[in-house]
């Protein structure tokens, strides 16, 4: 494929600039304060009414007045939206309607109250998720935004003003705005306007300003407000090269786990990657024991805090939480590792063990190690926690007692034999210890192992040791024998566990790379949309035993799902409904997650997940959630699964388009090789004829009556000539184009065969064609015209490769359900290389033409289209004696 003769269509070009133009986001304005009643709304609603006066489309989307005068006048005159009225128990809630303001679609909407969390029933959880559908949209918005409402200032906000704020905003949305306006005012002149009640009612004002507006408070605040608006002035003015220098230099890593102060340390990292310009990874490391659940909520809401901080997340296996995480610090070259510390009492366990954080260090002497203080405030929680973590080491199985139990007792029995066979005490010790490690090994936790070795010491001392069936031993040795005996079945037992549930973690690691690699595989073997999407929902199906459905988006932007139903559920039909697609929808257009288990669209009944190729959504995939919400595993999972299937849809999308340039060449190359041979077909009757005519313009009176009717005869069979082609030239162009259906007739096998060769007796006189036909009468169906065509080019063709004096053959037989007509020449045949490609509309090894003289009609290309139009197949060859073999099969019969 020559890709130089490929040009893309211009008015390709301007729709997909159009498109792209249409999809430019809105601008965001912030304006940020420290505190409320700084002014924000005021200030907002005040340079709203200036671009309305010059002729802006503004609408209200949502104000909250407040009852503040000043506020209340500004609204005068300006365009508002009604709220969206949602009933929650016994009230009337009124929201922002977000919906109407879409289909209003104004130029710049208000959009107050930034970090408000929608009520119930909304379409998101989150007021600021609402101004990223905006601004998707097109529109410009203007909000506000107060400082301790950012999420990576939560905590330090908490530390200020000891008070905990739930409503909050990630940074990115901060970060992205195209202005941020600070509306600041003093703290003194705050707390006045708060007395005089411009901020909240006389009894809501004595609360605020007894704990949260304090003149310490406020100034605190405001120092924080200002900061931040400072670092993003200066990130801006920085020099692009020196920050990516930064990035490449400086990488940080934060330890995360159940501890609430693992936000504080996400908090802190984020800021501090913020200012650094740095890649951050959030890394929690999975241990042998299965946590809680309260501890796998915590795991999961630390987790989603990471990801909307803008860190990357990444869980790891291993039973030494420091050594796994220096192993992939080495690995991942960070340079900066950031862990939370709480003051821990001193105990036994801590003298003989090196601190999580000092160990830390020991193994990573060149990497900078930040430890971030506990609050009180998160110790009174882990407090709780610890409580928590002991649950999975004190449950109790029946199964695993009565296994216990009766190993113990097999051993005893052991034992008992062994002592009376006189094989000595260290053998008896030796069965007790073994008894221990198989007790590890078919149970599940530590109990059963210690309670096992505690038992196994006790069995020893009352059985064999004298005074026998007493705890009393007489021997000296026997208390160091029994301590060394516990020692040797508790490390025995502690490891067993432990190799236990590292074979068990390193199986489902395994397991989970064979299936990224058979996947993997799968997919890169796979061709054609359907069949990835196929594949993909089988496999989706087996891995989280839950139904399926995956949109694809075709070159008409419309959404086609598959959909595949586990065998687990019983009816998950509701996944293929119209709300259920519509969730599907908002998440091609937004290219973010949404439904079940997510802050969009909490009410839909599965999880969708963009799959998304250089920022472009190429499939939505959606996993039914009717026996439960996903966990951070299956989201996990479902995360590595989405590139891959991006990478075989995407490469299915460009070899759709190299299939298309191809289809586009090849028929260039036919339109010019058909010029070709019209062109060389149109020459020579118009050369007859203007040299007939042109004879009996110049001589005229002169010729002979004779001479004269011949030339006229000879115009007339030219124009003739011409006048057929070009019929069968637009009868051929519409059968390759499929607007025409070839009209069958029964024909005369053998009439036809004389129609074209007294056609080509009269052009070509005196050459030698034989006719072979059966002796009884075979009629096909057939257009007689086109196929008399095919047999003149054929006729044609043989005449040019051969020698005048030469016999050119046909032949007409009829095979079994086929009439086959053949033509044989002896001239120079065919050349090997091109007989695979006889019947093309050009030649891939080199230039030359098949229709490059006359005598080649329109071409065997076209040939080979009348021939498939009558549900026949057409062969060529070279003969064993020299020259080319032509033949076509006809079916006798229509059907």
């Amino acid at each position: 494929m020559d890709n130089q003769d490929y040009r893309p269509d211009p008015e390709a070009i301007l729709e997909k600039i159009k498109d792209e133009e249409e999809k430019e986001t809105g601008k965001l304005k912030i304006f940020f304060g420290y505190a409320a009643g700084v002014g924000k709304t005021y200030a907002m609603l005040d340079e709203a009414k200036d671009r309305y006066n010059m002729g802006t489309d503004v609408l209200v989307g949502y104000a909250e007045p407040h009852e503040r005068p000043e506020t209340l006048r500004f609204l005068e005159g300006l365009p508002v939206l009604p709220p969206k009225i949602i009933p929650y128990k016994s009230m009337e809630l009124k929201e922002f309607d977000l919906d109407e303001a879409l289909k209003r679609k104004p130029r710049l909407i208000l959009v107050d109250e930034l970090a408000h969390t929608n009520a119930a029933g909304s379409r998101n959880r989150k007021r600021y998720q609402d101004v990223e559908e905006l601004l998707n949209a097109g529109i410009d918005v203007y909000t506000t935004v107060n400082v301790q409402h950012l999420e990576s200032l939560n905590n330090v906000v908490e530390d200020v003003t000891r008070i905990t704020v739930r409503e909050t905003v990630p940074d990115y949305i901060f970060d992205r705005a195209d202005m941020v306006k600070v509306i600041d005012i003093e703290p003194e002149e705050l707390l006045h306007r708060l007395k005089e009640g411009k901020v909240y009612r006389e009894e809501r004002a004595k609360t605020a300003m007894n704990n949260f507006f304090t003149v310490e408070n406020l100034k605190v605040l405001r120092e924080i407000a200002l900061r931040k608006a400072t670092e993003r002035i200066s990130n801006e003015n920085q020099n692009e090269r020196v920050m990516q220098e930064k990035m490449a230099s400086t990488k940080f890593l934060v330890c995360i786990g159940a501890s609430p102060s693992s936000a504080k340390c996400l908090r802190w990292t984020a800021r501090a990657a913020e200012a650094f310009h740095a890649h951050w990874i959030a890394v929690y490391v999975e241990e042998e024991d299965m946590p809680a659940s309260e501890q796998k909520q915590a795991i999961r809401e630390n987790m989603e805090l990471a990801e909307k901080l803008g860190a990357e997340v990444t869980t790891l296996n291993g039973h030494d939480i420091a050594e796994t995480i220096a192993e992939y610090a080495r690995l991942s070259g960070i340079t900066n590792i950031v862990v939370g510390k709480s003051r821990n009492k001193k105990t036994i366990k801590s003298l003989f063990e090196m601190d999580f954080e000092d160990k830390l260090i020991s193994l990573l002497p060149q990497i900078e190690v930040h430890i971030i203080p506990d609050s009180a405030l998160t110790r009174r929680f882990k407090a709780k926690g610890r409580l928590i973590f002991l649950k999975p080491h004190l449950s109790f199985k029946g199964s695993d007692m009565i296994k216990m139990a009766g190993i113990l007792l097999i051993s005893l029995l052991l034992c008992e034999g062994l002592q009376t066979l006189n094989f000595g005490e260290q053998n008896v010790i030796m069965v007790f210890i073994l008894s221990v490690l198989i007790v590890s090994r078919i149970t599940e936790g530590y109990f059963y192992g210690v309670f096992g070795s505690i038992v196994s010491v006790l069995l020893f001392n009352f059985f064999f040791t004298e005074p026998y069936f007493t705890f009393n031993a007489i021997g000296n040795g026997y208390p160091l024998t029994f301590l060394i005996m516990l020692l040797v079945a508790l490390i025995t037992s502690a490891l067993t566990v432990r190799i236990k549930t590292q074979a068990r973690l390193a199986v489902e690691r395994e397991h989970r790379t064979e299936v990224m690699y058979e996947i993997n595989k799968k997919l890169l073997a796979t061709r054609e949309t359907e069949n990835i999407v196929s594949l993909v929902l089988d496999y989706a199906v087996k891995l989280f035993g839950r139904s399926v459905i995956l949109y694809t988006i075709n070159d008409k932007a419309e959404m086609n799902g598959g959909f595949l139903q586990s065998e687990e559920e019983e009816d998950a039909s509701f996944m293929r409904s119209d709300d259920e697609k519509a969730v599907a929808h908002w998440v091609f257009v937004n290219q973010k997650r949404a439904g079940a288990g997510t802050d969009t669209l909490m009410g839909a009944g599965a999880y969708y997940q963009p799959v998304l190729f250089q920022g472009n959504v190429l499939a939505v995939i959606g996993l039914s959630c009717k026996k439960g919400n996903l966990d951070h595993n299956n989201r996990l999972f479902l995360r590595m699964i989405a590139p891959l299937v991006a990478m075989a849809l995407e490469r299915q999308r460009l070899s759709d388009e190299q299939r298309n340039i191809l289809v586009e060449t090849e028929k260039e190359k036919m339109r010019s090789n058909l010029l070709r041979a019209i062109s060389h077909d149109l020459r020579t009757p118009l050369t007859g004829i203007l040299g007939a005519s042109s004879a009996i313009l110049e001589n005229e009176g002169t010729l002979n009556a004779e001479t004269n009717h011949q030339l006229v005869v000879n115009i007339r069979e030219d124009s003739q000539w011409l006048i057929r082609m070009v019929e069968n030239l637009l009868s051929v162009t519409r059968i390759k184009e499929g607007t025409m259906n070839v009209t069958k007739t029964l024909e005369a096998g053998e009439e036809v065969i004389a129609e074209a060769v007294g056609r080509i007796r009269i052009r070509y006189p005196g050459r030698n064609i034989l006719v072979k036909v059966p002796e009884e009468l075979l009629e096909v169906p057939m257009d007689g015209t086109l196929i008399a065509q095919v047999i003149i080019n054929l006729l044609e063709n043989a005449i040019k490769h051969s020698k005048e004096d030469a016999f050119i053959e046909i032949h007409l037989e009829k095979q079994e359900k086929w009439a086959v007509f053949e033509v044989l020449d002896n001239g120079r045949g065919i050349l090997k290389e091109d007989v695979p490609y006889i019947f093309d509309s050009y030649m891939p090894g080199g230039d030359k033409p098949l229709d490059s003289s006359r005598g080649m009609g329109i071409g065997l290309s076209i040939c080979m289209s009348i021939i498939k139009a009558h549900n026949g197949r057409m062969e060529a060859e070279n003969r064993s004696g020299g020259g080319a073999a032509f033949r076509f099969y006809l079916p006798v019969e229509e059907n």
